[in-house]
C-alpha cells in the first residue's frame, strides 16, 4: 500500500472516530443529562387537552332584575367517530337513526344527497372522472376538492333517481355526523322524545359512536315580549355562522359551538358564552384541569312589565286605527322610550298590521327601529331654531309674520294654516308656523327676499343646517348597543327648495333611534348621549340568585353641542309651549308639566311592491318628555302613512296621540 493511499485511509479513520465520539456525546447528553427534558417532550407529545360542551349561557335580567332569558337543561343524540368505523359504518347507522327518530330538515339540499351517493357509491363516483383528469391530479394540477367539486357536478337525476324520503333523512344524519373536524361531537338532534331517549339508550350496541348527553336550551318567561330584539342562539347543529367561522375559530371557538346568531345574544357574545370543562388526556385516563362555568349574565336598562304594556297598547291601537278612515296603508307605528339622563332604553317596540277581510293579524317590526328611515316632520324644529341661534340670525324674542313664501316658478310655500299672524320664536314652535322656519333659513342664507323672486342658493346653508342637525344626532348613528343600525336617507342635492323642506323636516330621513338621540340631546342641553340597552354585567352563579356586579353602565357622551345651554332652554320652553297649546294637548295624558313636539311629514307609498311610488301619503311624529323641569322618560311614536293625500276626507287617525297618552299615564302611575 503505497503512502498516499495510508494517508487517505488514515484521514477518513480519524473523521469517522471523531463523527462516533460526537454521536456518543450526544447520546449521552440525551440519556443521562438531559432525560427530564426529553421526557417531559414525551410526555408532552402523549397529552391531549379535549374540552366538553360549553356551559349554559349567561342570562338576561330586565332593570329590576325580572329573568327575561333563561336556560333549562334537554337531551340531544350525539355522534362521535371511533376507530376502526367506516363509511359503510357509518351508511347504517345514520339509516338505523333516520328510521326512528325525526330530524329538522330545514337545512337539507341536494349537495348533502348527492355527497351521500358518493358515500354509498365509491367506484361509480370515482368513474365521473377522466382518466385525463385522474392524471392531472397525480401531476398536482388538480386538487382532491376539485375532483370532490368535479364528482357533485356529474351526478345525475336518474343516479339519484331511488331515493326516497328515508334516504334524504339519513342523508343529512349522515352529514350531521361528519360535518366538522374529525375530533369534534357532532350533535345529531336536540329536544329529544322521551321514545328517541329509549332507543338509542337500547341500541348502544349498533349505535357506535352515538350517545346521549344533555345541553340547554334557551327560555323566556314573559313569552314573546322583547322577542325580535333579544335575539337567537344557534343550535349544536347549525354551530358557527359559515361567514364569521373563521372570526370564532381564532377565539377559541369550535365549529360547532353554538353562538348568538343576532340582536342582544349576537352583541353580547362575549359576556354570554359560557366556557368548557377543560380535561388532559395521558395514558388513556382523563384528567380535570379547569371547569366551564356558564356565562355571565346581563342585565338590561328595560322594564319588562312597562314592555309588555307598550306592545299591548301597540297592538290595540293598531287594530283601532285600521277601523278609521284614510288609513288604507297604513301598518305600524313604532314607539321608544327612554331615559334622557343616562341615554338607557326603558322599552322599545314595533308593530305591523296586516289585514285579510276582517281578520287582523299583528306582527313583530321591532327590529324595523334600527333600519327603517321616515321624514321627520314637524319635530326637527327645535333643531332649526337652534341652527338660528348658533348663527346668531336669530335672537330671542325675533318676530316673524306668518306667510307663504313664493319663489319663481314654483309653487307657494305655507304653514298648516293662513291664521297664524305674527310669532315669536316660541309662539313659532307652539303653533309649528313653516313660515317662521322659511324666513329665518333664508336669512342664514343671506336672501334678501320679496315674493316670486327669482332664487338660487349655494350648498353652505343648508350644510350649515345639516352640521347643527349632526351634532344634536340626527343624520349620525346613536350608536345603541345592537347591530344593524342604520343612519336613515342623508340627501345629496341643494337648492333652495330642498332647503327650505330641509328645515321643517321634509327632506333627508331619520330612525327613531335618531330622533329619540336628537330629544335626549335637547333635554340635556347639548350633551349627546349613547343610546344603550345595557344596565349592568353580572358574574354568573351555580343557583338561581344574581351574582356580584362586574360592570356597571356609565352614561357615555358622544360629544357636546357647540350651542350654549340658554338657547336649548328657550327650545324648551317652545316644546313646552306646544304641550299646552291645542297642537300637543294630550299627548301625554296626565305626565306632569310635559313638553314636547307634533310632527307631520308629506312622505310616498308603493301600493303594489314593484319598487315603485304611486300613493301620496302623510305620516305622523310626535316627540315628547316629563316633567319639564326635571325630565324622567322621554318618548318618541312614529307611524308612518296614517293617512292617503287627496282624499274626500282630511280625517287623519289620532293613533300616536292615543299611545302617548296611554302609555304615559301607566309610566307616571307604575313605572317613575
Amino acid at each position: 500500500m503505497d503512502k498516499k493511499l495510508r494517508r487517505k485511509i488514515t484521514i477518513i479513520s480519524v473523521f469517522i472516530f471523531i463523527l462516533f465520539l460526537i454521536i456518543l456525546s450526544k447520546l449521552f447528553y440525551m440519556q443521562l443529562i438531559n432525560t427530564k427534558a426529553s421526557v417531559k417532550k414525551l410526555d408532552k407529545l402523549s397529552t391531549k387537552i379535549v374540552y366538553e360542551d360549553a356551559k349554559p349561557r349567561g342570562r338576561i335580567y330586565d332593570r329590576n332584575y325580572n329573568v327575561i332569558v333563561d336556560n333549562v337543561g334537554v337531551n340531544k343524540i350525539v355522534y362521535k367517530k371511533k376507530n376502526g368505523v367506516t363509511i359503510k359504518d357509518e351508511i347504517k347507522i345514520a339509516y338505523d337513526l333516520a328510521n326512528n327518530i325525526s330530524v329538522n330538515l330545514t337545512k337539507y339540499n341536494d349537495n348533502i344527497l348527492k355527497e351521500f351517493w358518493i358515500a354509498n357509491n365509491e367506484k361509480k363516483a370515482d368513474n365521473k372522472i377522466t382518466k385525463d383528469e385522474y392524471e392531472l391530479y397525480k401531476r398536482r394540477k388538480l386538487k382532491a376538492s376539485m375532483l370532490k367539486e368535479l364528482k357533485l357536478k356529474r351526478i345525475t337525476k336518474k343516479d339519484l333517481q331511488n331515493y326516497g324520503d328515508i334516504d334524504k333523512k339519513a342523508a343529512y344524519i349522515y352529514y350531521l355526523m361528519n360535518n366538522g373536524y374529525s375530533y369534534d361531537e357532532k350533535t345529531i338532534k336536540e329536544e329529544i322524545t322521551d321514545d328517541e331517549y329509549s332507543y338509542v339508550v337500547e341500541n348502544q350496541d349498533k349505535l357506535t359512536g352515538t350517545f346521549l348527553k344533555t345541553t340547554w336550551k334557551r327560555i323566556y318567561p314573559y313569552g314573546d315580549v322583547l322577542g325580535q330584539i333579544l335575539g337567537n342562539v344557534s343550535s349544536s347543529t347549525q354551530g358557527i355562522p359559515k361567514e364569521e367561522a373563521s372570526s370564532y375559530l381564532k377565539k377559541g371557538y369550535s365549529l360547532n359551538d353554538r353562538v348568538g346568531l343576532s340582536y342582544l345574544e349576537y352583541q353580547y357574545e362575549d359576556v354570554l358564552k359560557g366556557t368548557k370543562d377543560k380535561y388532559e388526556i395521558k395514558n388513556g385516563k382523563k384528567r380535570l384541569i379547569s371547569k366551564g362555568k356558564r356565562g355571565d349574565d346581563i342585565v338590561l336598562s328595560i322594564d319588562i312589565n312597562l314592555q309588555k304594556e307598550l306592545e299591548n297598547i301597540l297592538k290595540e291601537e293598531l287594530i283601532n286605527a285600521k277601523k278609521e278612515a284614510n288609513t288604507e296603508v297604513y301598518d305600524h307605528s313604532s314607539v321608544v322610550i327612554t331615559d334622557p339622563k343616562t341615554g338607557g332604553v326603558l322599552a322599545m317596540s314595533s308593530k305591523q298590521i296586516v289585514q285579510s277581510g276582517n281578520e287582523y293579524k299583528i306582527n313583530d317590526y321591532t327590529t324595523s327601529l334600527l333600519t327603517s328611515s321616515n321624514p321627520p316632520g314637524s319635530v326637527v324644529k327645535g333643531a332649526s331654531m337652534l341652527v338660528g341661534y348658533k348663527t346668531g340670525k336669530l335672537k330671542f324674542g325675533d318676530v316673524f309674520y306668518d306667510k307663504c313664501i313664493k319663489f319663481k316658478n314654483t309653487p307657494k310655500k305655507c304653514s298648516w294654516s293662513n291664521n297664524l299672524g305674527s310669532l315669536n320664536d316660541i309662539t313659532a314652535l307652539k303653533f309649528s308656523s313653516n313660515s317662521y322656519q322659511f324666513q329665518l333659513a333664508l336669512k342664514i342664507a343671506g336672501v334678501n327676499y320679496h315674493y316670486n323672486m327669482p332664487i338660487k342658493i349655494d350648498s353652505t346653508a343648508i350644510d350649515t343646517y345639516k352640521q347643527v342637525f349632526k351634532s344634536l344626532g340626527l343624520g349620525e348613528l346613536s350608536k345603541i348597543d345592537l347591530p344593524k343600525e342604520t343612519k336613515g336617507y342623508i340627501g345629496k342635492k341643494s337648492n333652495a327648495g330642498l332647503l327650505l323642506n330641509y328645515v321643517i323636516g321634509q327632506y333627508d330621513s331619520y330612525t327613531i333611534f335618531q330622533i329619540s338621540s336628537y330629544l335626549n340631546t335637547v333635554i340635556n342641553n347639548g350633551n349627546r348621549l349613547k343610546l344603550s340597552l345595557l344596565k349592568e354585567i353580572r358574574e354568573s352563579t351555580n343557583d338561581e340568585t344574581i351574582g356580584k356586579i362586574k360592570k356597571e353602565y356609565k352614561p357615555i357622551t358622544l360629544n357636546k353641542v357647540d350651542i350654549d345651554s340658554i338657547y336649548f332652554e328657550r327650545v324648551k320652553l317652545g316644546f313646552k309651549g306646544v304641550m299646552e297649546g291645542y297642537l300637543g294637548k294630550g299627548y301625554m295624558g296626565n305626565a306632569p308639566s310635559p313638553a314636547g313636539k307634533t310632527g307631520t311629514s308629506e312622505t310616498f307609498y308603493d301600493s303594489d311592491g314593484d319598487g315603485i311610488v304611486d300613493k301620496e301619503t302623510y305620516s305622523k311624529s310626535f316627540m315628547g318628555y316629563a316633567p319639564f323641569d326635571n325630565p324622567v322618560m322621554s318618548i318618541v311614536v312614529i307611524s308612518p302613512h296614517i293617512r292617503l293625500k287627496k282624499q274626500n276626507s282630511e280625517y287623519a287617525s289620532n293613533v300616536n296621540k292615543r299611545i302617548t297618552s296611554r302609555i304615559s299615564n301607566i309610566f307616571f302611575e307604575n313605572y317613575k
